[in-house]
């Protein structure tokens, strides 16, 4: 009988291959000028999943899954941004196999991974829907590139134009709330709409699959 090992998150922030793969991702995608989707991107993601799916009482080790998962899930851009997700999931599957993780548990973090690109996205289990969530809502000023030209890409102006974002679980309730406050002098709320509409649906079955309500809550107005 086979003996796989316990694979932790730590273990995985402090792969050398996973960093590298992290950060030539980001590289990838910077010189395409795109925004920021390296480390910090990524240890957020990490983070809010796991938080996620803990707020709603998911066991510890589903919790780490949805960690690892969201660390590893734009590993893919270093190949290429269209299919990232497919390829990444390729990739982290070559490397988890190789740290000796179960296969279930490979099967289930791969499945977020490859499930979580608006393209080609959908909840196909509790740890793809929590890395949806935590994916999509990481708006903020900081994820643009001190290069960028905000007057003429939409998507560096929207995230500068966030001045706060916040998404909250409400297990009582039932509530998955994404708040965003927005300066309307740098983005109109419209031009929000116009890029992350898509996003903002998708995180609505990523809830409902969860057994949540998903609520949009933009300059203290609830617009879903």
């Amino acid at each position: 009988m086979t003996k796989y090992a316990h694979i932790t998150p730590d273990d995985i922030f402090s792969n050398p291959e996973a960093r590298t793969y992290v950060e030539a991702g980001n590289s990838c995608l910077g010189a395409l000028g795109f925004t920021e989707h390296g480390r910090p991107h990524a240890k957020r993601c990490s983070n809010y999943a796991r938080d996620i799916l803990a707020a709603l009482g998911h066991d510890e080790r589903t919790c780490e899954l949805a960690a690892i998962a969201g660390y590893l899930h734009d590993i893919g851009n270093t190949v290429n941004r269209v299919d990232h997700a497919h390829s990444g999931a390729i990739m982290a599957f070559t490397l988890l196999t190789r740290l000796n993780m179960p296969p279930e548990e490979i099967a289930t973090i791969c499945s977020a991974i490859g499930h979580h690109d608006e393209k080609t996205a959908f909840p196909v289990n509790a740890v793809s829907a929590a890395l949806i969530l935590s994916d999509k809502s990481d708006v903020r000023r900081t994820r643009v590139r001190k290069d960028a030209i905000i007057a003429s890409d939409i998507h560096d102006r929207v995230n500068y134009a966030v001045e706060n974002a916040s998404l909250k679980i409400d297990a009582e309730n039932k509530l998955c709330v994404f708040s965003v406050t927005i300066d309307t002098n740098i983005c109109p709320v419209m031009e929000y709409f116009e890029i992350f509409l898509d996003r903002m649906v998708l995180c609505r079955k990523a809830a409902d699959f969860l057994g949540l309500t998903f609520e949009l809550i933009i300059n203290e107005t609830r617009l879903l």
